[in-house]
């Protein structure tokens, strides 16, 4: 079996350079209280993760196939029709807190919100946080 390299690692890009270049002015405000709320709850300063993603701290993984790499405990990622906010898939109450999270949609690992407004901030950092201290305690590293 091949080893395959992950798209996705930490990097030396500037994150205020990355999120100045989002176009949409509401978006990148967003982003940058983003960038606010997740630092505060993780207390990591932010990176970046390939070139299109703002992660905080980080973890090892290795799935039984083998395939094996780091990935950032929280992060997020301004795209063209939202924001992808990459979230644990299994912190404790996760359906219960998305149920009063506001306008979203979400998948396995993501959950995707247009802009801020959309959304119970108190419940994001709730969300955030959730997920955060479930990945510490599930990886123990940082």
């Amino acid at each position: 079996m091949s080893k395959s390299h992950n798209k996705t690692f930490e990097t030396q890009f500037s994150v205020t350079d990355f999120i100045n270049t989002v176009t949409d002015e509401t978006k990148r405000n967003d982003c940058f209280n983003l960038i606010t709320f997740m630092q505060e709850i993780s207390q990591v300063e932010p990176k970046m993760w390939g070139t299109s993603i703002v992660g905080f701290g980080s973890y090892h993984y290795k799935y039984e196939s083998g395939r094996e790499g780091d990935a950032p405990l929280i992060a997020f990622s301004p795209r063209k029709a939202e924001i992808s906010l990459y979230l644990s898939s299994s912190f404790q109450d996760r359906e219960l807190v998305l149920a009063k999270l506001g306008k979203h949609k979400s998948a396995k690992a993501c959950v995707y919100i247009k802009r801020l407004s959309d959304v119970n901030i108190d419940v994001l950092k709730q969300m955030i946080s959730l997920s955060f201290a479930h990945v510490i305690t599930k990886n123990e590293t940082c």
